[in-house]
């Protein structure tokens, strides 16, 4: 609060009881009146001995803070009463001190052994308190003893202590960021509380400090869903919002088959058209996009998210049911979310505020899914008391939910709209009639009657709206209403709004063939009053001449050179500028060129009818009920909504370990279920780890996996263990089987049987193995089927571990021996025919990147390494020697799909650049893979931001099939970490690259004495000193391995150094010379201090990201 504010409180208005009141005139000496008085009934009674006085005393105090006032004054008579043993007293100081202990820190510090006598009070509520006090500090001295603090909260026995440790946790990160690390185990542990009243506080917690570390919740994930329904209103928002973007990442898309079969549908549709066989070719389509289907089995914990939120819908806070709508928009199969229709209707009835953001969110919704609220229509119908942004909002709805059978009863509905006397609404109206008539052919000339009935109207912004739209729906057949064009051209004279104005002198221009009397007679009336227009009307005007100039020139020649005159002094230059354009353009003389010939295909080319589009389109891309949806921009903080994954990650992560005592309710009922569980619970143990991705396809095998080996009583039921009993059945009979089907299944469309349902599991587990098994094409076709053999074996063992008895998997196993020793596993070789195809887009990170060395290094890896670890003094040691030149990072600049053959790598090769010692040498290695030569490499159109410079390489004429090529070129990037973009061309085609460099690779290294470092250390302290406490990774605790990472991430040369504790490494900038000195000193257990000191202080904060990165790896 600012001084003067609480001055003016202190003197002026009401205060508490009892108190005197102070005048506000200055003649009434108010203002000079000594106010030392001013709280001494308060403060006196806060140091009496009586218990009951205090109290009187604290609670006028904090009806005081409650109606405003500034009661800062009273603090030091308040802090004393900190330590009070009346438990009522005390609590009212900590409300007090909580509201000014930031305002007054100093005094604040004074009592901060009280508050942590108070950490320990029996009583939950003194404790709770003194934490909230105390972090309500915001000094950053006291941060240990608040981190100390919370640690200890997180593990009191009450839950409301727990829960003010968690909402400590973002006030202690926000004042000192340093503290997430341990903070993060605070949340980790706090996370695994079972209590409702936690589980909001410490969502909350986790979404400001680390929303990234989404395997904190995969162990929570389904005490979270359970508990939601407990926790209060404010924790379920947040929770389910989370669990959101959770569902987002773990998932699969719900959805994916529907839309796989609508396209594979429409593509066949479209190109059987002009074939004779169109049934066989819709046959094959419909085969095609079924063999694209995976059979889609929801994952139980998809199910239970949906199960468990649904109820919420019932919820009284608006809050909580939108959080549940969202979350169902985004996550649950089309047919399931209808159910979050009616809930968001009822929100309707709510407050203007609240219909206002629910409105919002149902304009969104029902652009992708109009059916859902059309049984709702008459709910969005338009309430005369409504403020006119509901208005606008809800005829934005019941424009989205027109359609052929509704049409004419929402028409009905606008037209008593347009009745109405708020004159936005009328307008947003008008428009609304149009986008109906736009988007449903059948009434397109019903609403162009209405609209042309509309341009009668005594209110001119009515008919100036009207006139706009009808100038948009005219467009798209104008031949049929050149009577509309005429009516329209008569009302120039009435209508003022420029808008309407500029519409009408554009139809007129542009239909100008249709009305040839009217239009040269409209140019006459507007040259008249030419002067007096506003500049979108002027504009108008000058199109409207040069179009009747070159269809009817001897009408209107002289007029049309008198507007140009005219325009030609005009005030406003965009006026002047069109007015020179539009005469060299049709009036054609000896110095005007050779667009003159083209001037009527530019003014009168056919123009696209505007296509009149709903505001709320593309705001889907917002998660739904944010801040950054309602404004449709981002907002800070928001985090965006991932997309679905394309292969379902481990669903195993998320099962919890069981105890070993078994609960009475998980008891089996006969012995055999027993002996089974008995015998099973090894394999389910091993089978965990190794099944991976394909288990969360095969949600069968999963789900008798997480009931009987992971003992989830929360999630599973009882249907799913009877269904994955019999499924492992039906897997038994069949297994002799498969092995016969497999060939023929891979060319049979998908059917629908349980068989059919095994085998298409088995296909994707095919796949899968192919990118991480590649076969020689010289291979005979036993060799085919014994691979193919011993591929299906593993799976069926893998299967086998989750479904069947011990026998089964001894025999299994015997059978995979046999295999194994009958085909040993063949060495991956290199393809002897290279092959561009589509599969190759599966294992990117497959292929092995090859190694880029420099073109100059004379210096092997191993001796490079050998010499790495030692303190030189002397500068004759060449930069080379530090870092190992064959260690460089290579990147990836073109891939060999997007270059149709050509691959494209460069790496920052740490040489000096001879042309240019500014510039950082970048070395490119071409690869071509394809069939053909790659001709006249070379780079065109290089786009840089300023003061970046660029020398290219020199041009490569040809790189014939299969070959390798190195070039070297230099880039000078001005000491910053903008991309260089180009285009990188060969003989045929251009493709759009761009090099951007790591902060570290902009340093030269720069040798120095110890003392040399020292002093220019000394030269750059203060604000040019950046200094960061880190752990160090287990494998960085020696010198060697320090220099090693540090020298890979910048590119610094070593500094001898007197102690073994420390390693020293100076460097400058590229471009600028720069000085940047780098210092890592070791400490005990692993705990080190890198200290970074550099004039440019946007490099420095870079470069220690990337150093303390490379450390803490």
């Amino acid at each position: 609060m600012s001084a003067s504010s609480g001055f003016n409180d202190e003197k002026g208005g009401s205060s508490s009881v009892g108190e005197p009141e102070y005048g506000h005139d200055p003649a009434s000496g108010g203002i000079f009146s000594s106010d030392y008085k001013r709280h001494d009934d308060l403060k006196e009674m806060l140091d009496s001995n009586k218990d009951s006085l205090k109290l009187e005393a604290m609670k006028r105090i904090v009806a005081m803070i409650a109606r405003g006032k500034n009661a800062s004054d009273l603090f030091p008579a308040v802090v004393k009463n900190v330590a009070c043993k009346n438990i009522e007293v005390k609590k009212l100081v900590y409300v007090y001190l909580v509201r000014y202990a930031e305002e007054q820190q100093d005094l604040a510090l004074l009592s901060i052994s009280t508050f942590q006598r108070g950490l320990k009070d029996p009583n939950q509520l003194i404790r709770a308190s003194a934490l909230r006090v105390l972090s309500s500090i915001r000094v950053t001295i006291i941060v240990p003893i608040m981190m100390l603090a919370i640690k200890e909260a997180a593990s009191d026995m009450s839950p409301y202590v727990r829960k003010t440790a968690a909402h400590a946790i973002p006030k202690l990160y926000s004042l000192d960021p340093e503290q997430k690390d341990q903070l993060i185990e605070v949340i980790e542990k706090l996370l695994a509380d079972k209590t409702t009243l936690v589980a909001g506080s410490v969502v909350m917690a986790f979404e400001e400090v680390c929303p990234e570390r989404i395997d904190l919740i995969h162990k929570n994930y389904r005490k979270l869903c359970n508990l939601l329904i407990d926790v209060e209103e404010w924790g379920q928002v947040v929770i389910i919002n989370m669990l959101t973007r959770y569902a987002r990442t773990q998932f699969l898309n719900p959805n994916i088959n529907e839309n796989l079969l609508e396209e594979g549908c429409d593509k066949t549709f479209y190109g059987s058209d002009g074939n004779d066989d169109d049934e066989e070719e819709k046959d094959k389509g419909e085969a095609a996009a079924l063999a694209k289907r995976k059979p889609y089995v929801m994952d139980p914990d998809h199910r239970l998210l949906l199960r468990n939120t649904k109820p919420l819908l019932q919820s009284r806070n608006a809050a909580v049911v939108m959080a549940v709508a969202q979350l169902y928009f985004h996550l649950a199969p089309k047919a399931e979310v209808g159910v979050i229709a009616k809930a968001l209707v009822r929100l309707l009835r709510s407050h203007s505020e609240v219909q206002y953001v629910v409105l919002q969110n149902v304009a969104t919704m029902t652009i992708k899914r109009r059916g859902m609220f059309e049984p709702y229509l008459k709910s969005f119908y338009i309430r005369s008391t409504d403020p006119t942004q509901i208005k606008v909002l809800k005829l934005e709805v019941l424009t989205n939910l027109a359609n052929e059978t509704n049409i004419s009863t929402i028409l009905r509905e606008f037209q008593t709209y347009i009745k109405s006397m708020d004159k936005d609404f009328v307008a947003a109206t008008i428009q609304a009639i149009g986008r109906c008539a736009t988007n449903i052919g059948e009434v397109r000339d019903t609403c162009l009657n209405g609209l042309v009935q509309l341009l009668s109207n005594r209110d001119e912004l009515v008919v100036a709206e009207s006139v706009v739209v009808i100038k948009k729906l005219l467009q798209m057949q104008p031949e049929k209403h050149s009577d509309i064009i005429k009516h329209m051209a008569k009302l120039t004279d009435n209508i003022q709004v420029p808008m309407a104005r500029a519409s009408i002198l554009w139809l007129i221009g542009e239909y100008c063939e249709h009305v040839p009397k009217i239009a040269p007679d409209v140019l006459r009336k507007m040259a008249k009053s030419f002067t007096n227009e506003e500049d979108i009307v002027k504009l108008q005007i000058l199109n409207l001449a040069a179009k009747l100039y070159l269809t009817n020139s001897k009408q209107t020649k002289l007029l049309t050179q008198y507007v140009l005159n005219l325009a030609k002094y005009d005030q406003n230059y965009d006026i002047r500028d069109r007015a020179r354009f539009i005469r060299q353009l049709i009036v054609p003389t000896e110095k005007s060129g050779a667009l003159s010939k083209y001037a009527k295909k530019l003014f009168l080319a056919l123009k696209p009818a505007p296509v009149l589009e709903s505001p709320f389109k593309d705001r889907d891309h917002f998660q739904l009920g944010s801040l950054s949806h309602l404004l449709n921009a981002k907002a800070g903080g928001y985090q965006e909504l991932p997309d679905w994954p394309e292969a379902a990650p481990d669903p195993s992560v998320r099962n919890v370990e069981v105890k070993e005592s078994v609960p009475e309710w998980t008891k089996c009922s006969s012995r055999e279920k027993r002996k089974e569980k008995k015998v099973e619970k090894p394999f389910y143990s091993d089978s965990e780890g190794e099944s991976g991705p394909t288990e969360s396809a095969d949600s069968e095998s999963y789900s008798s996996g997480s009931d009987s080996g992971s003992g989830s009583a929360e999630s599973g039921s009882g249907s799913e263990s009877q269904e994955s009993e019999e499924a492992s059945d039906s897997e038994e009979e069949e297994k002799d089987t498969k092995k016969k089907k497999k060939k023929e299944e891979l060319k049979k469309p998908v059917q629908r049987s349980e068989s059919s349902e095994q085998s298409s599991e088995e296909e994707v587990r095919k796949r899968a193995r192919k990118s991480k098994q590649q076969k020689s094409d010289s291979e005979s076709e036993s060799d085919e089927d014994d691979d193919s053999d011993s591929e299906s074996i593993p799976s069926e063992s893998e299967d086998s571990e989750s479904e069947v008895d011990v026998k089964n998997k001894k025999k299994v196993q015997t059978r995979v021996k046999a295999v194994q020793s009958k085909a040993p596993p063949k060495p991956v070789t290199k393809e002897s025919k290279k092959e561009m195809s589509l599969l190759d887009l599966d294992d990117f990170e497959a292929a092995p990147s090859p190694q880029v060395t420099p073109v100059n290094s004379f210096l092997s890896s191993s001796l490079a390494t050998d010499l790495e670890g030692l303190s030189l003094s002397d500068s004759v040691l060449s930069p080379t020697a530090i870092s190992p030149p064959g260690a460089q990072k290579s990147y990836e600049l073109l891939h060999r799909i997007t270059g149709e053959g050509l691959s494209v790598e460069y790496c920052f090769s740490r040489q000096p650049f001879g042309p240019d010692t500014n510039m950082v040498a970048v070395q490119i290695q071409f690869v071509n893979s394809a069939a053909a030569d790659a001709k006249n490499l070379h780079m065109e159109d290089v786009k840089l931001q300023s003061g970046m410079r660029v020398k290219e390489f020199p041009e490569i004429e040809l790189l014939p099939a299969g070959e390798t090529a190195t070039a070297v070129m230099g880039i000078d990037f001005c000491d910053s970490t903008q991309a260089a973009n180009f285009q990188l061309c060969t003989h045929s085609r251009k493709f759009f690259v761009s090099i951007q460099p790591p902060v570290g690779e902009l340093m030269k290294p720069v040798f120095m004495t110890e003392n040399e470092f020292k002093k220019e250390q000394g030269q750059l302290m203060g604000m040019n000193e950046i200094t960061e406490k880190l752990t160090l990774g287990a494998k960085c605790r020696n010198e060697h391995t320090i220099v090693q990472k540090v020298t890979a991430a910048a590119n610094l040369s070593r500094v001898p150094c007197g102690s073994d504790k420390e390693c020293r490494f100076a460097g400058r900038t590229a471009s600028g010379g720069s000085l940047v000195l780098v210092t890592v000193a070791s400490e005990e257990d692993g705990a080190a201090r890198l200290t970074l000191n550099c004039d440019k202080m946007v490099i420095g904060t870079m470069l220690v990201k990337d150093v303390l990165l490379a450390l803490t790896q």
